[in-house]
């Protein structure tokens, strides 16, 4: 019994850990409408909750899988496009090969923020090491973040 009970609440806590999905009509008036006037041709959204004042919505715009973040107010906090790795500025691919070599990159976007501006972020793995790299567009790193599992990719 308490195997169980120790395993349930793990689950419960890692359910949690993670965004939760939200319904349209649970999100605040104020985001609904920053999202709308900012991606007026947005296809495909779903929302989430990044945490407790934090909206995150995905969708489709122009052919390219898209993310935006809001605060509970409205305030417009990121936007990450999904890109090709091979779409990665030259200063960052220079970067990944000399800083991180023997690495592969997994996953690339393209991100504008309120607190970098435009940047990229690759996701990389090599066995089992995985990070998520901020890059400034010159190739700097901004952030390395560890990734502790692999995640599940949608």
């Amino acid at each position: 019994m308490k195997k169980t009970s120790i395993m349930f609440v793990a689950m419960l806590l890692a359910t949690f850990t993670f965004a939760q999905k939200v319904q349209e009509k649970a999100i605040p008036a104020a985001v609904s409408a920053a999202f709308k006037t900012k991606f007026p041709n947005a296809a495909k959204v779903s929302w989430e909750m990044e945490n407790k004042t934090e909206y995150e919505a995905n969708f489709k715009l122009n052919g390219e899988e898209v993310s935006a973040n809001f605060d509970n107010t409205g305030k417009w906090l990121e936007t990450e496009t999904e890109i090709k790795t091979s779409a990665l500025p030259a200063a960052v691919q220079s970067t990944l090969a000399k800083d991180f070599a023997g690495f592969k990159v997994e996953e690339a976007s393209k991100i504008n923020n309120v607190k970098n501006g435009n940047c990229f972020e690759a996701e990389i793995e090599k066995g089992e090491e995985s990070y998520d790299i901020l890059f400034s567009t010159e190739g700097k790193v901004l952030l390395k973040t560890k990734l502790e599992e692999k995640e599940d990719k949608d």
